[in-house]
């Protein structure tokens, strides 16, 4: 509740980071176009005219460009005011556009485009002007995302009160969760505010990170908060029962936070700039999270003593009490691990059905569409593409170097119109220095034909060096970049993982097992996200929103990353406790019964928690929003239940002792077995 209250005050200290990798040829070509005199527009007002002639929104159009010009914080204007621009005109000549380019960093874009805004309704009150392109369209996003997560944490915070009151019996072990966890949220926001002097940090992902930040801290005092009752029913003093719940589950705490933080590292290898925002927001909301659990959960277990296990409202109708295994887990994992190959066949199967639409998954990044289709920030953009050749996001920019004779441009300019889907050209600007060719098309930018026609121009012979370009060129650009790069973040995640599960449960045998397990969990989560939100299968269940058919790269390596997070997660805990039950019983298929017996209630309200805090993002009207919190939902559940309670044993009854196998131990074992036979 406190980061409720922190969230709208800190969020205006976070700049923007973009969605686009600026270190590709396409950003090149904006600036050498830019150099050249034809800037990119952060902001386009659409002047129209109820029963207007064309001759009237034209003038009109005129004087909004001179009374933007004499603003402060404009660089530049052009308009389809004037006879050289008329792509900048509706085809019934009905509107007509007004471009700037505007000066500053984000902030201070937006704050420039408001003004701008009500200057040019002020010169022209007549007519009506609306506005579009990124310096006014970006806030309000930002701030309707802001609105949506702060809701989605108010709803969350009850709601997970009251379930963890159900499952733990107790309102004082049903709020301290939820304390530790806002405590943790709101630890995170003035340090992720004190990141920003020494990197970029989105606001976006700040309020992602701290809506994720929240489940973990509830899943992480759950762990320990869960142990300590377990150990107190067994008979164990308070301060030995919370000793034994620290060096237990309090070490499994450690290392999934450390797992968090590798997933998170990894990713960030991927140079979109949101998406090494997102990773650094949750890198430091994940070890923050475990701090509060591991600092606070033992001191209010100290403080409150007695009172964290009274006031059971279900106490008469409970036949299970806290800290005994549960029936319905131990049975689950008795037949399971009779019968691991049918139910090891059976779950994986199920699992590979799931993740069957991964396979035609298409990545992209997002857009205006990500808004509902009846917001003005989506209605009015979308009126501009479809009405307008020159739309800014619909031009592909393609800027020749050096001088060269007027023929060879001539030449050139006709091969760039004959390309397909390419529609007209015409020259922005000419110097000895270079040209400048404007290519309007009619696809939209992130679509395969747009990236058919990016290609298309790269590979025309051209009289002089070339850049190529625009909206769609920057889009097919970041997704080659970051694909490039996931190959060595996959590789460094891998073995970052191995080697942090090698340490912790002492096998060669358990990371593979526990990586290919991850995979599996994994393909199915994604595989749900495919089939929901780029097929657009199911969508009315969620409230409905934009199927562009693709999804953004950058929020679904990090809904992967989170994802794969809490599959680990909930991994580190399960094997922790095998690993004692081994350890004490030196028996595989008994050690994996009690384990999933005495964890499997605990990992079925912990995922409960986790859906619970992110599934409340997916009322946001906001499609990215939906999307994330969709998906860890799904992700969390699928994981606990289907893969921790079925997959898992199953597997590990398959393989006994290997499990356990390290190769150092088997020759320590035979040199014992040696000098015992002599």
């Amino acid at each position: 509740m406190l980061a409720a209250l922190l969230i709208p005050v800190s969020v205006a200290a976070f700049a923007r980071d973009g969605t686009l990798i600026e270190d590709t040829q396409a950003f090149r070509a904006r600036h050498a176009a830019e150099r050249l005199g034809v800037p990119p527009a952060d902001l386009a007002l659409t002047v129209t005219g109820a029963e207007k002639t064309g001759h009237a929104v034209t003038r009109a159009a005129r004087v909004v460009s001179g009374a933007l010009a004499r603003q402060a914080g404009v660089r530049a204007v052009w308009s389809g005011g004037t006879d050289d621009q008329p792509w900048l005109r509706s085809a019934d000549g009905s509107a007509v556009l007004v471009l700037a380019r505007l000066e500053g960093a984000d902030k201070e874009q937006e704050r420039t485009a408001d003004l701008l805004l009500e200057r040019a309704r002020a010169a022209v009150p007549a007519f009506t002007v609306q506005a579009s392109g990124p310096a006014w369209s970006n806030e309000r996003i930002d701030r309707r995302i802001e609105h949506d997560l702060l809701r989605a944490e108010l709803l969350a915070a009850p709601v997970v009160f009251v379930l963890l009151l159900i499952t733990y019996g107790s309102f004082v072990s049903a709020l301290m969760p939820v304390v530790v966890a806002g405590v943790a949220v709101g630890c995170a926001v003035p340090l992720l505010g004190a990141l920003t002097h020494v990197t970029h940090m989105s606001s976006f992902a700040v309020n992602a990170a701290l809506a994720i930040g929240f489940g973990l801290a509830v899943d992480y005092t759950l762990f320990l908060l869960a142990r300590y009752r377990e150990e107190l029913a067994g008979g164990l003093s308070r301060s030995q029962a919370l000793d034994k719940a620290v060096r237990t589950s309090g070490r499994s705490v450690a290392f999934s936070a450390s797992a968090v933080t590798v997933c998170l590292a990894a990713v960030a290898l991927v140079p979109v700039p949101l998406v090494r925002a997102l990773a650094l927001a949750g890198v430091a909301v994940a070890v923050l999270s475990a701090g509060a659990a591991l600092l606070l959960t033992p001191a209010c277990l100290v403080l409150l003593g007695p009172l964290c296990e009274r006031g059971d409202p279900l106490r008469r109708w409970r036949r299970v009490r806290l800290g005994q295994g549960s029936p319905f887990w131990r049975r689950t994992a008795q037949v399971v691990t009779r019968r691991w190959a049918l139910a090891g066949g059976v779950a994986t199967v199920s699992l590979a059905l799931l993740a069957w639409p991964f396979a035609h998954a298409r990545l992209s990044v997002m857009d205006y569409r990500i808004m509902p289709a009846s917001s003005q920030v989506a209605s009015v953009s979308e009126h501009v593409r479809a009405e307008f050749r020159g739309a800014p996001e619909q031009v592909v920019t393609v800027v020749v170097s050096g001088p060269a004779l007027a023929q060879q441009l001539g030449a050139y300019e006709q091969s760039l119109a004959r390309v397909a889907d390419a529609g007209e050209v015409q020259v922005g600007a000419s110097s000895r220095a270079g040209t400048v060719f404007l290519v309007a098309t009619h696809v939209r930018a992130d679509s395969r034909e747009a990236a058919a026609l990016v290609k298309a121009v790269r590979a025309l012979p051209a009289p002089g060096p070339v850049l190529v370009g625009g909206r769609a060129a920057e889009v097919g650009d970041t997704v080659a970049a970051a694909q490039r790069a996931l190959p060595w973040s996959v590789a460094l995640l891998s073995a970052g993982l191995a080697l942090l599960l090698a340490f912790y449960t002492r096998s060669v045998v358990a990371p593979v097992k526990a990586l290919a397990v991850a995979v599996v969990s994994l393909g199915a989560s994604l595989g749900a996200v495919v089939f929901v939100f780029q097929d657009g299968m199911a969508r009315d269940l969620l409230g409905g929103f934009t199927v562009t058919g693709s999804l953004d790269i950058s929020l679904l390596l990090f809904t992967l990353a989170i994802a794969l997070s809490l599959s680990v997660d909930y991994e580190v805990f399960l094997l922790g406790r095998i690993r004692e039950e081994y350890e004490r019983h030196a028996d595989n298929g008994a050690a994996v019964v009690e384990g999933i017996a005495r964890t499997g209630r605990l990992m079925t309200s912990a995922a409960l928690a986790v859906a619970v805090s992110t599934s409340a993002m997916a009322t946001s009207s906001v499609s990215v929003i939906k999307m994330i919190g969709a998906g860890v939902a799904l992700a969390a559940l699928v994981d606990a239940v289907v893969v921790r309670g079925v997959l898992v044993p199953a597997v590990m009854a398959a393989l006994g002792p290997a499990n356990w196998w390290l190769p150092s131990r088997r020759q320590r074992r035979s040199a014992l077995s040696t000098s015992e036979a002599v």
